[in-house]
């Protein structure tokens, strides 16, 4: 056990006390909510630097990294869908959650198939995780109707755009494997 995998563990135990906080019946909550969820994108970040810094990658890290930060978001945006109750964020939210199931699968079957690197994360996606953790944290931390919620808005549906920009390049680079099922 190295530290970018402490981190990363650190990370899913957040989960359960960033729904907790969320829910409680505190004006503060939202606000405790964005912090939590933003340490957690934080270690996200740091586990794998810490890891190519120090060179303590493990297959371990390798697939719980991107296990951990999966959870996070679809935890933070089942919450959100739950509070909002709005189509506004429902359905980029549903964009999010379904793309990362299907490119998931797809990183599996091609890792399967010997041609994972043919998949590998591209520049859009990291910006797209960037709008999205930034819409997520805006999101938690003000309350509907208030301009910084408003703007979480928007960078979601943002992100939500650049999540089918970047499945349908994941999806590109895949095709000739998909042709040939």
């Amino acid at each position: 056990m190295n530290v970018p995998n402490i981190l990363t563990l650190i990370r899913i135990g957040l989960i359960p006390v960033f729904v907790l906080v969320f829910f409680l019946p505190f004006s503060w909550s939202y606000m405790a909510s964005a912090v939590i969820f933003t340490l957690a994108a934080i270690t996200d970040w740091l586990d794998g630097f810490l890891a190519r810094k120090l060179d303590q990658t493990t297959p371990l890290g390798a697939f719980l990294d991107p296990v951990a930060d999966k959870l996070m978001v679809a935890v933070a945006l089942a919450v959100l869908i739950h509070d909002y109750s709005s189509l506004l964020l429902t359905i980029p939210a549903v964009i999010i959650i379904g793309r990362e199931i299907i490119i998931s699968a797809l990183r599996e079957w091609m890792a399967e198939m010997g041609k994972r690197a043919s998949v590998a994360v591209s520049y859009i996606g990291k910006i797209k995780t960037a709008c999205q953790m930034i819409a997520i944290i805006l999101l938690l931390a003000y309350p509907q109707g208030e301009p910084l919620a408003r703007a979480g808005l928007v960078a979601l549906g943002l992100a939500a755009i650049l999540t089918l920009w970047s499945m349908t390049l994941y999806l590109n680079a895949a095709r000739r494997e998909l042709q040939h099922m």
